[in-house]
């Protein structure tokens, strides 16, 4: 993609921000409505239904199969939602892509429709005796129940939710992004249409206009279809709990009846979107276990032969790095020792130019092919909002190219090991 093409300009409206991405790159035109609030115990598993509920129906199109048909009636619009952490931030997101008016053979105003169906979808949902549906809410709880059941049985995605409580016990990020099931089990219709009123009233709103449209036009449109959003409170920004000092690692143990051991190391960077050397970060991640040619995958798997994988992930805002390896459940003492080695070598500078220009390649490729869909290049500009920082793609791959390797180096003295967990089969300690 040709960041430099790309311009996007911002529209305060009362209580929304809207976000305006033109471009001809794309045959469709995409609303991406993001509302972000802080992520709380309390309100967790009400804010992962929610999205759910309103894509269920509106007072005018009832059930799903007739907003389904609606849609469909759009030259086949798709309607998406999500639910998601971005370090303690809580983020819904309500997406709807429909065809550019250019490429039809008729002049319907299919972006006019969408912005209309899209508040249609926020602020009139289906209701009965003024509070949501009850055999509607019952059946997207049973839904994400067994989401969050599903993740029981992935242990890799299991080991993660664990690390990340036993790691961030007193923080609001130990929690997911979907609460748990008796939190899911005690909702009613009630509390939940009390918390959807209070969404509207609090939380941040922030929609992207992606794609060819009159600016001017769907602007103008939006302020009159979503004015219900002037009334709301101001928002009260959002602080980040800062990473505690670590001062002795954590190690949990844990017995399941599974086949391969699952050995998450989660460390503290101390380092977020929002600082100078977020850039220099995210070349040490790649370098140290991001990519097929780091050190964890060359040397713990390929080397060593002691994982069926190894890798490590970066989360920007709350500033965690985490590696994940599958090993045998015998393997464990060499492979904790190996994967800190590893990274003691990051601290040395121990990699060679030819190691930091491909990896600064590949973080580029992967931030361009992310650029490459709305929803990726939205996902990138949001690290702005949740972040407080303005970082435009261009700046961002020009800070990728300007990271020495002493810049690195500093970055990966300011890391800590601060957890280990290890999901070993009951028959291994026998």
């Amino acid at each position: 993609m040709n960041v430099d093409q790309l311009i996007e300009r911002i529209h305060e409206l009362q209580g929304l921000t809207v976000h305006s991405m033109h471009t001809n790159k794309y045959k469709t035109n995409s609303l991406i409505l993001m509302i972000k609030a802080p992520l709380t115990k309390e309100t967790v598993a009400m804010r992962a239904l929610l999205p759910h509920l309103l894509q269920n129906g509106t007072a005018k199109s009832p059930t799903r199969k007739q907003l389904r048909e609606r849609l469909d009636d759009m030259y086949g619009a798709m309607l998406a939602t999500d639910v998601q952490k971005k370090g303690e931030e809580h983020v819904i997101t309500i997406r709807l892509d429909v065809a550019n008016e250019r490429f039809l053979s008729d002049a319907t105003p299919l972006f006019e429709q969408a912005i209309e169906l899209l508040a249609e979808i926020v602020f009139d949902p289906q209701l009965k005796e003024g509070t949501f549906v009850n055999s509607v809410v019952e059946s997207e709880k049973r839904s994400l129940k067994q989401r969050i059941k599903s993740v029981y049985d992935d242990k890799m995605r299991y080991a993660n939710v664990r690390v990340t409580e036993e790691m961030c016990k007193n923080e609001p990020f130990a929690l997911t992004a979907f609460g748990t099931e008796e939190e899911v089990e005690v909702i009613s219709p009630q509390s939940i249409y009390n918390y959807y009123k209070d969404v509207l009233q609090t939380n941040q709103f922030d929609l992207y206009m992606v794609g060819a449209f009159d600016e001017d036009k769907a602007t103008k449109m939006v302020s009159t279809h979503f004015q219900i959003l002037g009334e709301k409170q101001e928002v009260a920004p959002n602080q980040t709990t800062p990473s505690p000092d670590v001062t002795d690692v954590n190690i949990v143990n844990e017995e399941q009846d599974v086949k391969q051991g699952k050995l998450h190391m989660g460390f503290r960077t101390y380092t977020t979107y929002g600082d100078d050397d977020y850039v220099a970060m995210q070349v040490c991640n790649g370098l140290y276990g991001a990519f097929s040619h780091s050190k964890l995958f060359m040397n713990v798997r390929e080397k060593e032969s002691l994982a069926y994988y190894a890798a490590s992930r970066f989360e920007s805002h709350k500033g965690i790095m985490m590696v994940m390896s599958g090993i045998e459940f015998n393997k464990y003492d060499r492979a904790v020792e190996i994967i800190k080695e590893q990274f003691e070598a990051m601290k040395k500078g121990d990699f060679t130019d030819a190691e930091v220009e491909q990896t600064k390649a590949m973080l580029k490729n992967q931030i361009l092919e992310t650029a490459d869909v709305a929803r990726g290049l939205v996902e990138l500009s949001y690290h702005q909002i949740v972040s407080g920082e303005k970082r435009t793609i261009e700046e961002w791959l020009q800070q990728i190219d300007a990271v020495t390797k002493e810049d690195i180096v500093k970055v990966a003295e300011k890391v800590r090991l601060d957890t280990i967990y290890f999901l070993t089969g009951k028959e291994a300690n026998k």
